[in-house]
Parts: C-alpha cells; structure tokens; sequence
C-alpha cells in the first residue's frame, strides 16, 4: 500500500481541511514522517501516546493525536458560533495544527531490543516541536500552522500564542495531563 493512502486511513480527519493545498501539504508531512520513522502506521495504533506514563499506559498515540483533533476542531466551532467576528477562528488552522502538532515525535522513537518504542538519541536533544516545525516547512505549511506545531508544549510558554495555537495547546495538554497527574 502506498504512504499515501497509509496517511488517509491513520487520518480521515484529513478531510475537514477544506483548503485543498493545506490538505496535501498537511498529508505530505505525515508521508515523509512515516517514511524517515522507524515506527509504521500500525505502531502508532499500539504504542503509548506518551513515554512520561510508564509502558501500562493503554491510550494509543492516535487514540491520543485523533481526539486532540476532535476536540480542537470542536472548540474552534463552539468559539466561532459564541464569540463570532470578535475572536475568529480559522478552523482549517486549527485542523491541520492539531494532527500536525506532535508529528515530530515520529522522529524522536528508537526501537529497544524487545521491540519497545523508546525515545532515542535524536529525540533527546531536539524535541518533537522542532523537528515537527522542520517537517512542516520542508512541506511547505504556512507559518500559523507551524507556530501552533512550534508553540503546543511547553516551549510554547514563551512566546505568544494565537488563539488557534491555545486551543490545540489546550486539547492536547487537557487530554494528557489527567493521565500525567494519576501518576503522582
């Protein structure tokens, strides 16, 4: 099967974008990430969405990426419907900012001698939001998407955020922190 059509079934949420050439550049990113990648699609479907929760944690990476995606997507509508002109949010920003956000973590797994995902020597040294945004330009994503890749963890506490990029920030950090926390 081709990386292509591997992409499009890991993300139908790939059709909410409905600029055609976001969609393609957006899916173009995720090709390269699973071919430089020593995990294949299948993987992201089994391993841990996180290293920092122990390898118990039964949440897959797309469990994960897909309601990030979900919940962002929904954000922005509620916020379009309630504040308007006020605070507009471009959906299609939004979108592609939430299944692009973590891409770069594709980059930062080895695998152990068990099989195990584990983070590698690369991934240590450059976090996923560097090598995400990296991705993403070589694609050619306009820069409101890469910022929200560049600015959903914590190196995002830097900077200003738009407002696209604090509600990708938000699903992602709403939707791992619960997890983080049972931890303690």
């Amino acid at each position: 099967m081709g990386m292509r059509k591997v992409v499009k079934e890991l993300w139908p949420e790939l059709e909410w974008i409905q600029d055609d050439i976001l969609k393609e550049k957006t899916t173009k990113v995720w090709e390269i990430a699973l071919e430089r990648s020593v995990l294949t699609a299948q993987d992201l479907e089994n391993i841990p969405f996180t290293l920092l929760c122990g390898p118990d944690l039964k949440v897959s990476f797309m469990d994960h990426k897909q309601c990030v995606v979900h919940i962002a997507k929904a954000s922005g509508k509620k916020m379009n419907s309630f504040f308007k002109k006020e605070l507009p949010v471009d959906l299609d920003v939004v979108v592609a900012g939430a299944i692009l956000c973590d891409v770069g973590k594709l980059l930062e797994y080895v695998l152990d001698e068990k099989n195990n995902a584990i983070q590698g020597s690369y991934g240590k040294y450059i976090r996923h939001p560097f090598s995400g945004v990296s991705l993403a330009e070589e694609c050619g994503i306009p820069p409101e998407v890469c910022h929200i890749i560049a600015t959903h963890a914590g190196e995002g506490d830097m900077v200003k955020r738009s407002t696209e990029a604090y509600i990708v920030h938000h699903a992602d950090f709403m939707t791992f922190l619960p997890f983080k926390e049972r931890l303690k």
